[in-house]
């Protein structure tokens, strides 16, 4: 009689088709930009009055996005790894959009810099700020009003036991973000060029999940 084989099932992954297909987009303008751009144009990266003071190499420029989306893609396939099947059913509504959302920043800004060194009067990145601040604007309110086990709710590798607990994280969090927002719509608002504004989206996509991180660590130790 045939032996049978019992095959087990493929361990879920954080980072989905859709993720690689953001990815890919990056890539594709990151080629577009390189064919379009000459290899000796400077981008300005901040202004002082009507004058550029920091400039950015094209190449330099053009390698940040990929880069930064190749750390988050390997970043959450690991994280992906090391949680359980239970743990990962349990936060992965709130993973997937957050790293659709860390990727699609970068993809964005990208586009922008194709529309800069193409010469465009169209300041996608600009637009991008707005938008982004809108999100955290959004986010900080969901967290801010977010009630116990819901769905909004933040979800951590370590509990958040007391009611009490769970009150002070996501008020914290949600003011943060929505302070980050606004300040991020502030520096889209004075025009603080594309380098002032890369460093406050990654300042953003780093820092809140850190800030909740070990507000929530700290208060469950407390």
């Amino acid at each position: 009689m045939p032996r049978s084989t019992y095959i087990l099932p493929a361990m879920p992954s954080l980072v989905t088709r859709f993720h690689l297909l953001i990815f890919s987009v990056t890539l594709s303008i990151t080629a577009v930009a390189v064919l379009r751009v000459p290899a000796e144009f400077f981008f300005p990266a901040h202004w002082h009055g009507s004058d550029a003071d920091w400039l950015w190499p094209r190449n330099t420029a053009l390698a940040v996005a990929p880069i930064i989306q190749t750390v988050l893609l390997l970043a959450f396939f690991a994280l992906g790894r090391a949680l359980t099947r239970n743990h990962m059913a349990k936060v992965r509504h709130i993973l997937d959009p957050a790293l659709s959302l860390a990727l699609a920043v970068p993809a964005a800004f990208q586009f922008g810099l194709l529309f800069m060194g193409i010469g465009s009067d169209l300041d996608v990145i600009r637009g991008v700020g707005f938008l982004f601040a809108a999100v955290l604007i959004l986010l900080g309110l969901v967290l801010f009003h977010a009630e116990r086990h819901s769905y909004g709710g933040l979800r951590m590798p370590w509990p958040i036991r007391s009611d009490r607990a769970w009150l002070i994280v996501h008020r914290a969090s949600g003011l943060v973000a929505g302070l980050v927002g606004a300040g991020v719509a502030a520096l889209s608002w004075v025009d603080a060029g594309p380098g002032i504004l890369a460093l406050a989206f990654a300042a953003s996509l780093v820092g809140l999940p850190l800030f909740a991180g070990l507000v929530s660590l700290a208060v469950s130790r407390a």
